[in-house]
């Protein structure tokens, strides 16, 4: 299998090879992972524990007024503690309507518009 795209300004070119016993494998876990259909949520839905952390990212861009893709992720890795959590941010901060993402010259540029 050959994965081949773009996620942002990166390019991906993924390949899978699996013998066919391992397919077979990989078919039967999934068809015993899958799960009974949960009722929907009584209330609207649960606060996210990052809510903190995703207020933070936006009040630091915001006013920053505009980053570079590395250093923003440098200093959201310092708010969150670890590597996993900035980059979550940055993702959530790229795919947001708050945040317009240009190309600069070596890296992404974050621009808060609002």
């Amino acid at each position: 299998m050959r994965i081949r795209g773009q996620i942002g300004d990166w390019p991906v070119d993924l390949t899978i090879e699996l013998a066919p016993e391992e397919w077979a494998q990989l078919g039967r876990s999934a068809a015993s992972s899958v799960a009974p259909e949960a009722p929907p949520p009584a209330a609207g839905p649960a606060p996210r524990q990052d809510d903190g952390q995703w207020a933070a990212a936006r009040e630091l861009l915001r006013l920053a007024g505009q980053m570079s893709g590395p250093e923003l992720l440098d200093r959201l890795e310092g708010l969150t503690g670890s590597t996993a959590g900035g980059k979550r941010l940055l993702v959530r901060l790229r795919h947001s309507g708050e945040v317009k993402v240009e190309s600069g010259a070596d890296a992404p540029v974050y621009r808060w518009v609002g």
